[in-house]
């Protein structure tokens, strides 16, 4: 599922943001943050606007600092969506999640060689569909997905959000909770639109303090099941 809310407010991309660097990975452009020498790593997927989101690479920043290899991958090759120049649904015939799953198998294999031990995967929107994929699989070792697209309930057996709205939220919790053998932990954070972990506004105070919010639930996540 895509839609307008996925393209809304596009950030303002900055191939120098982040205090990590750039280099290939996997095959893959890729910016990097944190320990050279940690034996987990978490790859963040990302929306339809790419890896040069600063909001995005700031999280990998955080990523790093609890210690994780973080690792954003340019899974569209140089070519976000950019509104205005075509329709989304003309620009996901060459930027499909199928293929952003098979582009992710090299980034996981790359981090092995490099003493990586235990993956866990976090996608926004349109890598939320890379994940669930990758979580399919014994690639990954724990799985976020952050105002998910593309995410079926078939997949896993908040209000202003209509691509991923609370019911469908409830459902894919219930099909979480029906499978004892899988942890899960789900949260709803009311009152915010699609996107809002990685494209709000810094000058909104609340809206920080939701994202702020989300990723911390994502970092803990990541500590359970990664350390």
């Amino acid at each position: 599922m895509s839609g307008a809310q996925c393209c809304e407010n596009p950030p303002a991309l900055n191939s120098a943001s982040g205090n990590g660097k750039v280099e290939e990975f996997g095959g893959l452009s890729s910016y990097i943050s944190g320990p050279a020498n940690s034996k987990a790593a978490v790859i963040l997927i990302s929306d339809v606007f790419g890896y040069e989101a600063p909001h995005l690479r700031k999280i990998a920043d955080k990523v790093g600092a609890a210690g994780f290899r973080g690792v954003v991958p340019d899974f569209f090759h140089g070519d976000p969506y950019v509104p205005d120049q075509k329709p989304i649904t003309e620009w996901l015939k060459d930027h499909g999640p199928d293929q952003g799953f098979e582009d992710a198998k090299p980034v996981i294999e790359a981090l092995k060689s490099k003493g990586i031990t235990k993956i866990g995967g976090v996608g926004f929107c349109w890598g939320a569909k890379v994940v669930v994929e990758l979580s399919k699989h014994p690639y990954i070792q724990a799985a976020v997905l952050i105002h998910p697209s593309f995410v079926s309930l078939e997949d896993i057996q908040a209000e202003l959000d209509d691509m991923c709205p609370p019911e469908l939220v409830k459902q894919f919790e219930a099909a979480l909770n029906a499978n004892p053998e899988v942890d899960s932990f789900v949260k709803i954070f009311s009152g915010c639109s699609h996107g809002w972990t990685v494209r709000y506004n810094d000058e909104d105070e609340e809206g920080v303090k939701k994202a702020e919010e989300a990723q911390k639930d994502m970092l803990d996540w990541f500590v359970k099941y990664l350390n």
